[in-house]
């Protein structure tokens, strides 16, 4: 860990899939030159349909954030890794769960937990209207 981070390092979930890694750029930087919050967001809502994907079998929609938390900031530069799990499979709906962890610009392989999120998906059909996600 570096002399001038004040965070100790997270050590990286094991009971949830590696869905995504990204890197933000300098045109994702807001005026005080971190990353946008609604950048990480968009980043979040992409990693967290990936897992109920497999489910649905069709389209679906986002239709809830039950819950977002920024816990850090995220710079540019930064290795984002996105892990997500479903916590709960209703009859049309799937929810999951997604922590992100960044691997800072200057100390790669020290992990900082950045963001952790829950979301709702809904399966839809061709007419956009709720349908029954089929067991497997």
């Amino acid at each position: 860990m570096s002399a001038n981070s004040s965070l100790a390092a997270a050590p990286l979930p094991s009971d949830k899939e590696l869905v995504l890694k990204v890197i933000p750029m300098p045109a994702d930087c807001n005026a005080n030159g971190d990353i946008f919050g609604g950048w990480v967001m968009a980043q979040v809502d992409l990693a967290g349909s990936v897992v109920p994907a497999r489910y649905v079998d069709g389209r679906m929609a986002t239709v809830a954030v039950n819950q977002f938390i920024f816990k850090q900031p995220v710079r540019v530069g930064d290795i984002l890794s996105f892990f997500a799990s479903v916590t709960r499979i209703g009859n049309t709906s799937i929810t999951v769960e997604v922590e992100v962890y960044a691997e800072r610009f200057r100390a790669q392989g020290q992990y900082v937990k950045v963001t952790e999120a829950s979301l709702t998906y809904v399966a839809i059909d061709e007419g956009g209207k709720p349908r029954p996600i089929t067991r497997r």
